[in-house]
């Protein structure tokens, strides 16, 4: 159940991912020039509520430092690159290990 939990967190990250790059393709095309948006900004954009919650959050419990930290690092990178990442480190955590020994006793 946690695997398949894992999966689907996994799959929905991976859209995320796919619809962030679309939209970075589609400024590029548009520019004429590279454009990526950085995770910052989509987040801004789609909720200022809940980055302004999260970072209360962060530097309530952990200090303003990490939040900088985070804002510097994690934040300035291209949203398609966090959540791709996250997707993968999800679809990791919930695949099924491989079998070590032989399935059948004739390959023994």
């Amino acid at each position: 159940m946690i695997r398949f939990l894992f999966r689907t967190i996994a799959t929905v990250l991976l859209a995320v991912a796919v619809i962030m790059a679309v939209l970075d393709t589609t400024r590029t095309v548009a520019a004429s020039r590279l454009v990526l948006t950085p995770l910052s900004s989509s987040w801004e954009s789609v909720s200022p509520d809940s980055l302004e919650a999260a970072r209360g959050f962060v530097e309530g419990s952990l200090g303003s430092q990490v939040w900088q930290m985070l804002a510097g690092y994690v934040l300035a990178l291209p949203g398609f690159v966090v959540f791709l990442a996250l997707a993968f480190l999800f679809y990791a955590a919930g695949r099924r290990p491989q079998r070590r020994g032989p399935r059948f006793a004739a390959e023994v």
